[in-house]
C-alpha cells in the first residue's frame, strides 16, 4: 500500500454530487426517505423514480426501480480544470472507461473501478463545505431551559450529504485505485479492514469509506444534521415511523462524528452525523491505522450483528 499523505500532487474531485441507488420498491424508498427528512420528489417518465434533496437544495441521489438493491452509479464533480488530468489518471490507474448508460448525464468521464462500481466525474459545483461548522450545542444558556417539549421540536431535515460507505473484496486495492484515479486521500484506516478518504480541496473527514466484504455493496449514505440533539430527534423521528432497526446513538473515533443509523427496507443504513472531523484545503492529514477494537466507535450501543453485513451477497463485512 502507498503512501497516500506522501504522493505527488495530482488533480483530485473536490466532492460528491449524487448517488444512484437501485431498489426493489421505489414507494417504499419514498416512504423511508420522506421520514428520514429529504425532499422526496417523483421523476421519470412514468413517475417511478425519485430525486432526493436536503435543505440545501442539492439533488443528492436518484432512486431507480430494479429487482434488488445495489449502486446503480456515483457521480463526482470536480474543477473544470482538471478534467483532462483526471481522465488519464483514471485510465493509468486502470480504470474502465465507458459510456454513460442510457438516460443519464454523459457529460464527464464515466468508468468502472476494480469493484466493478460505475462512476462519473464531470466539472461541477463544489458540494462539500470549505470549513468546519462551528459545532453548537442546542442547550440553552443559564437560566433557560435547554430543550423544548417533544411536540415542539421541529422535524430533523439534513442540510447535505456528508460521505458513502461502499463495501469491497480489497479495501486497499480500492483506497490506492482512487488516490491514483481521482485524487481521494487516505484520512485514517484500521488494517486491511476499513479505510476512509477525503478530497484535498476541503473536506469531512471522510469523503468515500470503504469497507471488505466479500464483494462489491452499497452500506450507507451518511447525512449531516446541526448537532448530537438532531441525531438524536432524527433516530426517534424514524422510530415513531416504526423505523427501529439500526445502530447508535453514538459517537466514532475515525472522523469524531456523532452518529444513528437506520436501516433502510433492503438492510442498508442512512445515517444522521454531527460535528465530524474537518481537513481543511492545502493540509496534510496525518492518517493512522488503529486496530479494530479502538477504530468503530467511541461509546453507544453493542454494534448489532446485522450492521456488518453485506446483503448484496449475503456475507459479513465491516463499518465504521
Amino acid at each position: 500500500m502507498n503512501d497516500f499523505n506522501l504522493a505527488k500532487p495530482r488533480a483530485a474531485v473536490h466532492s460528491i454530487d449524487h448517488f444512484a441507488l437501485e431498489v426493489p420498491s421505489v414507494a417504499d424508498a419514498e416512504r423511508f426517505f420522506d421520514t428520514f427528512g429529504l425532499e422526496v420528489k417523483r421523476t421519470g417518465e412514468r413517475n417511478e423514480a425519485l430525486d432526493l434533496y436536503a435543505v440545501d437544495g442539492h439533488r443528492w441521489a436518484r432512486i431507480l426501480p430494479s429487482a434488488r438493491k445495489r449502486l446503480a452509479y456515483l457521480s463526482f464533480n470536480c474543477f473544470d480544470s482538471d478534467v483532462v488530468a483526471l481522465r488519464d489518471q483514471v485510465e493509468v490507474a486502470g480504470g474502465a472507461i465507458c459510456t454513460a448508460p442510457a438516460g443519464v448525464d454523459p457529460s464527464g468521464i464515466w468508468f468502472h473501478d476494480p469493484d466493478g462500481n460505475l462512476i462519473q466525474v464531470k466539472p461541477g459545483p463544489k458540494t462539500t463545505p470549505d470549513s468546519k461548522d462551528r459545532h453548537v450545542h442546542s442547550g440553552g444558556v443559564a437560566n433557560e431551559r435547554g430543550a423544548s417539549t417533544r411536540s415542539a421540536t421541529a422535524p430533523v431535515r439534513p442540510r447535505r450529504l456528508s460521505h458513502v460507505l461502499l463495501f469491497t473484496s480489497d479495501v486497499l486495492r480500492a483506497v490506492d485505485f482512487y488516490e491514483r484515479a481521482i485524487g481521494l486521500r487516505l484520512s485514517d484506516r484500521s488494517m486491511n479492514l476499513i479505510a476512509f478518504t477525503h478530497a484535498p480541496h476541503g473536506c469531512d473527514h471522510h469523503l468515500v469509506a470503504f469497507a471488505k466484504s466479500a464483494g462489491r455493496g452499497w452500506h450507507h449514505s451518511s447525512w449531516d444534521v446541526e448537532n448530537v440533539d438532531r441525531v438524536g430527534e432524527g433516530a426517534a423521528q424514524m422510530a415513531a415511523a416504526g423505523y427501529v432497526r439500526g445502530w447508535g446513538t453514538g459517537r466514532h473515533v475515525l472522523g469524531s462524528n456523532y452518529f444513528h443509523y437506520v436501516q433502510d427496507p433492503w438492510g442498508s443504513f442512512c445515517e444522521y452525523s454531527a460535528n465530524i472531523d474537518f481537513v481543511s484545503a492545502g493540509i496534510t492529514w496525518a492518517s493512522g491505522n488503529f486496530l479494530p477494537e479502538e477504530s468503530l466507535y467511541l461509546w453507544g450501543p453493542e454494534v448489532p450483528d446485522d450492521f456488518v453485513r453485506n446483503t448484496e451477497v449475503d456475507a459479513p463485512g465491516v463499518e465504521g
